[in-house]
């Protein structure tokens, strides 16, 4: 006897494929990819395949989907000063650097700040003196790699692939890097191996290993992965989907998805309230990483240059 594919929240609590009860030796086990029906053993898994494949896809698409879009709306740890605590306007390479003793992202209105204080030459973060040379840099980086930090490892993914602290050019490398750092855990690296794959980096083109990458940075709450979804989607013709992806980014302070719900709203692919939505969003946001030592900051060239 086989049933229907039905959610198994219903009182028939019963293998899909013979019918059998949980219960009495009987241990039902869920479908893994889609949660709606429960078997008893492999055998009636394997038997029942062909009669739910088609409902399974569609119910593993649609929970997909919903990890896909509630989750990664609120900006990284990383992606917040650790000084300040505010977070960091993006393109961060602009707003914060990198002190490779402690790889702490601090931003420059800190930086300043610090500087006020007589803390010159030193990490603002854990007082470190800064490294003399290169060397001294890899060093230290290289400290923290061996501790297994995800952001020490994805950092010196990005020094190889850029030529960066003297070191030559490897994108197979940095590909290498970006892998462990991402097995750790790592957003950014994540979102790197995507582009890695959208470019042909160091690996071959793969769209689907590069928008699965940049998925997975998504949830985490990269917003330039985010984004980078959206265009995606957009490219395939699903503006509905694209323009959901713009709107958590645009609303995390990304201001090329603003831009990006803007074109779309012009061209009537967007609703007007998507873009109200998506422009309060982004105003909120940008309102939030404000504060007096950052707006100094950028007055002076020394902290805006470095």
């Amino acid at each position: 006897m086989a049933t229907s594919c039905v959610p198994v929240v219903t009182a028939a609590d019963v293998c899909a494929n013979c019918g059998r009860e949980d219960g009495d030796g009987v241990k039902l086990k869920n479908c893994t990819a889609c949660l709606l029906v429960k078997y008893c053993g492999v055998d009636c898994q394997k038997a029942h395949r062909k009669q739910h494949k088609k409902a399974c896809k569609e119910r593993a698409a649609e929970l997909k989907d919903e990890r896909l879009y509630s989750q990664g709306h609120e900006r990284l740890v990383e992606d917040f000063c650790p000084i300040c605590t505010l977070p960091v306007p993006e393109p961060f390479w602009e707003h914060a650097w990198v002190n490779v003793c402690c790889m702490k992202r601090v931003c420059k209105g800190c930086v300043y700040a610090a500087s006020k204080m007589g803390i010159n030459d030193k990490c603002e973060f854990c007082r470190t003196p800064a490294p003399k040379n290169n060397a001294e840099s890899l060093a230290r980086i290289q400290a923290r790699v061996g501790k297994k930090d995800p952001d020490a490892i994805m950092y010196l993914g990005d020094q190889y692939m850029e030529g960066g602290h003297g070191l030559a050019k490897d994108v197979s490398r940095a590909v290498e890097l970006w892998t462990e750092a991402a097995e750790l855990g790592s957003a950014g690296a994540y979102y790197a191996l995507g582009v890695a794959y959208r470019n042909g980096l160091g690996v071959e083109k793969d769209v689907a290993r590069e928008v699965s990458f940049h998925e997975k940075a998504a949830m985490l709450g990269h917003v330039q992965a985010r984004y980078n979804l959206g265009c995606h989607e957009n490219d395939l013709g699903n503006f509905g989907r694209g323009v959901r992806h713009f709107l958590i980014s645009a609303k995390m302070g990304y201001e090329l998805s603003l831009e990006g719900i803007k074109v779309m709203f012009t061209q009537g692919l967007a609703t007007k309230s998507q873009y109200a939505e998506a422009l309060k969003g982004y105003q909120d946001a940008m309102e939030e990483m404000k504060s007096p030592d950052r707006e100094q900051a950028k007055k002076h060239p020394r902290f805006w240059m470095k």
